[in-house]
């Protein structure tokens, strides 16, 4: 895995290896501001564009209202009323089978095995940019359009790749690091390229006539209609009662379920031993097999290696060991690093220590601006090893 310098390149909304004419794009459109703003821009710079909003859930009334989510009965409407305005086609699609298998029971296996998963993540790489996409390509388009705020830029040497959005405030580019070749290939981002707040998005909505322009944002997982993460797991998982130890194996309290933690918590954990230095706890550790949960002080929290499971490549998989920057979550910042690659497995090392890096969690790759590929954690080392 070598680091390269990255090249002088040229934004690209157009998938590879396509003349310069309009192109046939699918807009997937989630009721909000950005899929709006997205599917309008492709449709003034003169692209053939068909909307289409993805029925992710059997019985939608089950999901959040008050447009908080991206997947209600309202959003699907509020969507269709932004075609309307725009003047494309509009259709729904039923996904929710899919949706399910792919992203909600791959969500709760992962927390019943004691790793941290990102839905979001799983969702453009499942649903958006291979069920939607292979559909779209079945039917003839030529790309998926999506308001993520990334960018799709092709180099000198006619390669196609995936990069930050040029403002770094809004990038989305780490849940997008599971796309492959093929995926970008047919990927068309209008937001990404334009340095603009979200104020002036919704400017250009208001401008456009969208009724959407004052909608909120999304911001929690679309599938837990109350927002209770904890509260959805025990409803499919059940309660079963372990203990919370610290790192010398000392009971310290008690638990309704070890899925309900995520490594590097602070709060609810219900410790009613307080700590030796009287600091705060957070949790180091879940063991589903025998229900435990270990917690320690913040210090035991920093991670020096991982090694990471399932990557995936926008573009050539690197060979040999390389200097990247790496992000651990989607709202988080950057980190120096080097990694290899060895037989299946990505191996990182971290030049500082990070902390609260989670199994489960995706780790992706940056050139610069460029993304490399992404992985998901599968082990971690620390500092110092536990007792």
């Amino acid at each position: 895995m070598t680091s390269q310098t990255p090249q002088t390149p040229q934004t690209s909304q157009r998938p590879a290896d396509r003349p310069d004419r309009p192109l046939r794009v699918l807009a997937a459109m989630s009721g909000g501001v950005d899929s709006a703003v997205a599917a309008a821009r492709a449709a003034e710079a003169g692209h053939d564009v068909t909307g289409v909003h993805l029925a992710l859930s059997a019985n939608p009334q089950s999901f959040r209202t008050g447009a908080r989510g991206c997947c209600t009965i309202e959003d699907s409407r509020d969507a269709r009323r932004a075609a309307d305005v725009i003047g494309i086609p509009f259709y729904v699609w039923d996904l929710a089978e899919r949706f399910r298998e792919d992203v909600v029971d791959d969500f709760i296996a992962e927390y019943e095995a004691g790793r941290t998963p990102n839905p979001c993540l799983r969702c453009n790489e499942k649903i958006k940019f291979a069920a939607l996409l292979d559909k779209a390509l079945a039917l003839g388009f030529d790309a998926v359009c999506t308001g993520h705020y990334a960018q799709v830029i092709v180099n000198e040497a006619g390669d196609r790749e995936l990069h930050r959005a040029s403002d770094m405030a809004k990038d989305q580019s780490y849940v997008l690091g599971v796309l492959d070749d093929r995926q970008l290939a047919h990927a068309m981002f209008p937001l990404g390229d334009t340095v603009t707040t979200k104020e002036e998005i919704r400017a250009e909505a208001e401008r456009r006539d969208l009724a959407v322009a004052k909608k909120p944002d999304s911001h929690d997982i679309c599938f837990i209609a109350d927002g209770d993460t904890q509260g959805f797991l025990a409803s499919r998982l059940g309660k079963a009662e372990g203990d919370i130890v610290d790192e010398s194996g000392a009971t310290v309290g008690t638990h309704e379920g070890a899925y309900g933690f995520t490594i590097g918590q602070r709060k609810g954990l219900r410790i009613g031993t307080p700590a030796p230095d009287g600091k705060p706890r957070y949790v180091l550790d879940i063991s589903p097999v025998n229900n435990t949960v270990t917690v320690g002080p913040v210090d035991a929290l920093d991670v020096t290696s991982l090694t990471a499971i399932k990557p995936r490549w926008c573009g050539a998989a690197p060979s040999g060991p390389g200097t990247y920057t790496a992000q651990l979550r989607a709202h988080g910042g950057e980190t120096e690093v080097s990694a290899e690659l060895v037989d299946t497995e990505l191996r990182v090392s971290f030049t500082e220590p990070a902390r609260g890096v989670a199994p489960g969690q995706a780790i992706v790759l940056y050139d610069g601006t460029r993304v490399v590929g992404s992985a998901t954690i599968a082990s971690t080392s620390r500092v110092a090893a536990r007792v």
